[in-house]
């Protein structure tokens, strides 16, 4: 035990970080078919679109299926396994560094203080990584009638360095800074709804004294991931829209569809209303809630065994 208490820091850091780098890349490898569509229905605005016109989700999937095979799903898919696993072992790196700084000349952390080392670690992820989500957005809006299609990621990134600058890698960059608050977000109601369904089960079992572990279980904490992430989700998808649409292609005489992030929500507001905001929503949905709900099952049982653990140790 004391030789466990005596690694440094920095191993745990590393520790963290791979563990959340093989999170991610399980994650993406999974659900990349689905980001495919949302990138395509993200981007789509019923007047100028170089994407095909969806009806609905299972309609995209059916198109892509057919028109495009296998490769049309895991379009981007090599900067997206990139993105997602540098981003979360940056996260988790960057975020444990945060807290030890916050931690000088104290005990422990506020929740203001914890909130504060996860944006910031979320904010240097984002600069870190948006040159990788730029060319996942540009590979995904590819269609086989597509002219002058990049042939990878690395032609893709030499082709955009070239005909627009280093400054078109960080197109998006302000509303993928906002989206920085999706998980924050998604915590804080989890934790709220935990409170309301842990008070309620206690008050209908008021004889016995229990924990939350012991009043909660597998289903619970995959209605509370589901619900928690749903609600994150519907605050900040408009800024998704947003980057996905500033990081298109530019047309064949390199004029950019939107010039910046308030062209995008005028030209959006005028001509699709609220809804623009929202395209692609039911394809992120079913990416993201099913994973959301399996995260904070493995979460809290793994948490609770340790506790048990470390009281039976």
């Amino acid at each position: 035990m004391r030789n466990m208490a005596a690694l440094p820091s920095a191993d745990w850091q590393w520790e963290n970080a791979t563990a959340g780098a093989a999170a991610g890349l399980a994650t993406v490898t999974f659900s990349h078919p689905l980001d495919v569509v949302r990138t395509r229905f993200q981007v789509y605005d019923g007047r100028i679109s170089n994407v095909p016109a969806y009806r609905n989700t299972p309609h995209a999937l059916y198109a892509i299926a057919r028109s495009e095979g296998l490769r049309g799903f895991y379009a981007g898919f090599y900067p997206a396994v990139l993105g997602s696993t540098i981003s979360w072992g940056l996260y988790f790196f960057f975020y444990s560094k945060a807290k030890q700084r916050y931690l000088r000349n104290r005990e422990e952390l506020s929740p203001g203080l914890h909130l504060a080392s996860a944006a910031e670690a979320g904010a240097l992820v984002c600069f870190c990584t948006n040159p990788l989500w730029l060319v996942k957005t540009r590979l995904q809006l590819q269609t086989p009638n597509q002219i002058r299609p990049y042939t990878g990621f690395h032609d893709a990134l030499r082709t955009i360095i070239k005909e627009e600058g280093w400054r078109a890698l960080y197109k998006g960059l302000m509303p993928g800074l906002f989206l920085v608050t999706h998980g924050a977000i998604q915590f804080t109601v989890y934790e709220e709804f935990r409170k309301v369904l842990v008070s309620s089960k206690a008050q209908e079992d008021e004889n016995t004294i229990a924990t939350a572990a012991d009043l909660l279980d597998s289903v619970d904490y995959a209605t509370l991931g589901a619900s928690s992430k749903l609600a994150a989700i519907l605050t900040t998808y408009p800024f998704q829209v947003m980057r996905s649409r500033l990081q298109q292609r530019p047309s064949t005489t390199g004029v950019p569809r939107y010039m910046d992030s308030w062209h995008v929500v005028k030209e959006t507001a005028r001509f699709e209303g609220v809804r623009g905001f929202y395209r692609g929503i039911t394809a992120n949905v079913l990416k993201n809630v099913p994973a959301a709900s399996i995260t904070f099952i493995v979460y809290e049982n793994v948490l609770n065994l340790l506790k048990f653990s470390r009281r039976e140790y």
